[in-house]
This record gives C-alpha cells, structure tokens and sequence, in this order.
C-alpha cells in the first residue's frame, strides 16, 4: 500500500481533485448551491458543517430522510427547524457556514412539542 509519501505530486492532485469533486457532488445532492469557486478546503468546511447539522437534527429526533428532500424538490421538513438551511446565491462560504452554525445551535436547543 502506498502511503502519501510514496506519491509524486501529479498523484497528490488527481486524489485531492476526486475528493473534492466527490464532496461537491454530496453537497449539491443535498441541494446546496456550489460556484465551482469553491476551494478544497471549503469543501469539507461546508461537508463537515452539514454533518453537524445533520447530528444535531438526529438528536432532536428528527428524520433525515423527510427533512432533506432528493435534489430539485422543495423541503418539507417534519419540524422547520429541521431544514437543511441551503447557501443563497452570491453567498459566500464563511457567511454560509455561519449561518449553518447557527442554524445548528438553534436545532440544539429546540425542543419538539
């Protein structure tokens, strides 16, 4: 097996190329609107923010698989604050990744009736 040592730089690049493309496509599956602007490490910033979400929802007893919908549906969401808050246009990833965060904090402290 080799390791990241063992690889020439054109390598490293297609790997990172895959994996970002890979991310973009998870993320836009989930419906959230990417430039292609986007560098890498935004990528997993807005993967790893949206798996917060995503936990904080679950421990509020809600269901992913009702609260984001297939690509190109409109969200219904059990309770809305269960929505995955999408990233408007000409957004920019920091305001967006704000905006999740507090999206998030919100999630953790509502209380289902």
């Amino acid at each position: 097996m080799a390791t990241s040592k063992d690889k020439t730089g054109s390598e490293e690049t297609d790997d990172l190329r895959r994996a970002s493309r890979e991310t973009a496509d998870h993320l836009r599956a989930l419906g959230i609107s990417l430039d292609g602007h986007e560098s890498p490490e935004d990528l997993v910033a807005v993967e790893e923010a949206v798996e917060l979400f995503e936990s904080a929802v679950e421990s509020r007893g809600g269901d992913l698989m009702v609260d984001e919908p297939p690509p190109g549906a409109t969200p219904q969401p059990d309770d809305p604050h269960f929505g995955l808050p999408l990233r408007h246009d000409h957004e920019s990833i920091a305001a967006y990744l704000q905006r999740l965060a507090r999206a998030t904090t919100e999630v953790l402290r509502h209380h289902r009736p």
